[in-house]
């Protein structure tokens, strides 16, 4: 009996070591997950708008003025006009041309004979009135096929519009072929200016083209002073941002004088290339002259930057006195006329696309 409780006791003794030499459990460290790091909220940029140049070119022409001794004596200017916006590639993106196609005309006399109050219209004003449409080989008219040309250069470069097929100034390129057949060379020149005047703009959406023509400085001959045909075209290229506002303007005008010689022949150099006021530059001559010694040049820039920012209504709306602009920020920049330039760009606005 004694030795059978001895085993038992050694058994005991023996479960009470093995449990003690067993491993406490322990509840196991958790290695700590890495905290992943906050993705950076994106604050979103300026909205830039496709348009972040717009650019306005000209090309004016007097080739085609008459002599008096061609039957009637006429002045003839022709200016082509191109208001485009470019996108960041230089590509273009927004585009509208047109040509103001004014004819100065005096009898044998050299008198003049056309009604210079009465404001020129461009080819687009005139619409089915410019009377293409019966010559037309195609059967469309003037508006309808720059319209398509202005369609085939979206999307393209300067170089690349320039690079054009051509066959005698008329598009040679397959799929223009049967929408259009008038000389482009001119429009394609204007597209050249305006990438290399292009100015930079944030915001632009839509372009649009302007033009005032005048034709009320013309003169008949008085004695030995032979007649002078003068016709001003004021022209306005504008880019609205996405809430109709200005996004930027380009200012300019072709003022182009014909002179003729007290027996009716044009003594102006009808090959000679004509430069707008923006391309004389200081050659202009106004800066001697100005109050406020600042060039032609500079004042239409301040004019243009002064408009940015404001909705057209607003522009249109400035205050003026006799003619100029009374406006406090502009008094010591702009000191020339703005009536023209201010309808030249109401149009421009209301021209958009």
């Amino acid at each position: 009996m004694k030795k059978v409780i001895s085993i038992v006791l050694s058994s005991v003794l023996a479960l009470g070591v093995l449990a003690g030499c067993a491993k406490t459990p322990t509840t196991p460290t958790q290695t700590p997950a890495e905290t992943p790091a906050e993705t950076p909220v994106e604050t979103p940029a300026e909205a830039e708008g496709k348009v972040t140049k717009l650019g306005l070119g000209i090309v004016t022409s007097i080739a085609k003025s008459k002599d008096l001794a061609e039957g009637k004596a006429t002045a003839q200017v022709d200016t082509v006009m191109a208001a485009v916006g470019f996108d960041k590639d230089g590509k273009i993106v927004s585009i509208s041309i047109d040509t103001a196609q004014d004819k100065v005309g005096f009898d044998d006399k050299m008198a003049l004979t056309s009604d210079t109050k009465v404001a020129g219209k461009t080819k687009k004003e005139l619409g089915n009135d410019y009377g293409m449409k019966t010559a037309s080989k195609i059967g469309k008219e003037w508006f309808e096929q720059i319209a398509e040309f202005e369609k085939w250069v979206v999307g393209k470069t300067a170089a690349e519009v320039a690079a054009m097929k051509l066959t005698e100034t008329v598009p040679a390129e397959e799929d223009l072929k049967t929408l259009v057949t008038i000389k482009v060379a001119d429009y394609i020149k204007a597209i050249e200016k305006a990438s290399k005047n292009a100015i930079a703009v944030k915001g632009g959406e839509k372009v649009g083209l302007g033009a005032v023509v005048s034709t009320a400085k013309s003169k008949s001959a008085e004695g030995e002073n032979g007649a002078v045909a003068q016709v001003d075209t004021t022209i306005v290229a504008t880019v609205l941002d996405k809430a109709g506002k200005v996004a930027g303007s380009f200012i300019d005008v072709a003022q182009t004088k014909v002179a003729f010689d007290k027996d009716g022949k044009v003594t102006t150099d009808k090959t000679a290339e004509v430069k707008s006021k923006v391309e004389l530059g200081d050659a202009y001559g106004m800066k001697g002259a100005s109050k406020i010694g600042k060039e032609w040049f500079e004042q239409a820039k301040a004019l243009q930057e002064w408009m940015v920012g404001k909705t057209p209504a607003e522009v249109t709306g400035m205050k003026l006195a006799e003619g100029k602009a009374d406006v406090e920020e502009l008094k010591t920049s702009v000191t020339v006329t703005v009536g023209g330039y201010l309808e030249a760009f109401k149009e421009a606005a209301a021209n958009v696309k």
